[in-house]
């Protein structure tokens, strides 16, 4: 499987690398053309306004809407959460609108209120290890969202479909199981189970 890190800012390489050792080939996504090779895509965390702006510029948005329309994954981890969110808490436009969910940005507040803590997901055996760094948080999910996982009653993982959701950073831990988990997504979507 074939998945790219979206390059524009944030946490690419700690993907890439997490990526790597779920057994992926991983690449850095800095053109719009690269996305006809991949079997996933992954938005990482970063600052989701920025990412935004820079996805417009580089006509990210079409392609990556493009991308999932034809049932390819992709996995929103913090700020890439708020990317694939159809609506975002206080903000006006949202950006992807690809995930029937609705997001608050910095729910957990700001770089000081930062933890790490264990969460146990559906579908993966042994807790995942989650980063939270001014974290985002789903606040409500449609009909066709499954809530994976959920932090002190709110929702911090879920899925729809082919696209994937985390309010934390897997990417800042050894723990790659989250990322194993989406490669399977892409085996799957790309008839290689």
């Amino acid at each position: 499987m074939k998945i790219g890190v979206l390059a524009l800012q944030g946490a690419v390489a700690e993907h890439i690398r997490s990526l790597e050792a779920a057994g992926a080939e991983a690449v850095a996504v800095k053109q719009v053309e690269q996305l006809d090779e991949l079997d996933g895509l992954v938005l990482p965390g970063g600052e989701s306004t920025t990412i935004g702006k820079l996805m417009r510029k580089y006509n990210f948005i079409e392609a990556i809407q493009s991308f999932s329309k034809r049932g390819k994954p992709v996995f929103g981890t913090c700020a890439g959460l708020i990317l694939l969110a159809d609506r975002i808490e206080g903000q006006e436009e949202a950006h992807l609108h690809l995930m029937d969910m609705t997001v608050a940005r910095n729910a957990f507040g700001r770089q000081r209120e930062s933890f790490e803590t264990d969460l146990d997901v559906k579908g993966i055996d042994e807790p995942v290890r989650g980063v939270f760094i001014r974290a985002p948080l789903i606040k409500e999910v449609g009909e066709s969202v499954d809530v994976l996982s959920t932090y002190k009653g709110e929702i911090v993982t879920a899925r729809q479909g082919h696209l994937l959701a985390a309010s934390f950073h897997p990417e800042l831990t050894d723990d790659y199981s989250l990322h194993a988990y989406f490669v399977k997504m892409a085996a799957e979507a790309a008839g290689n189970n």
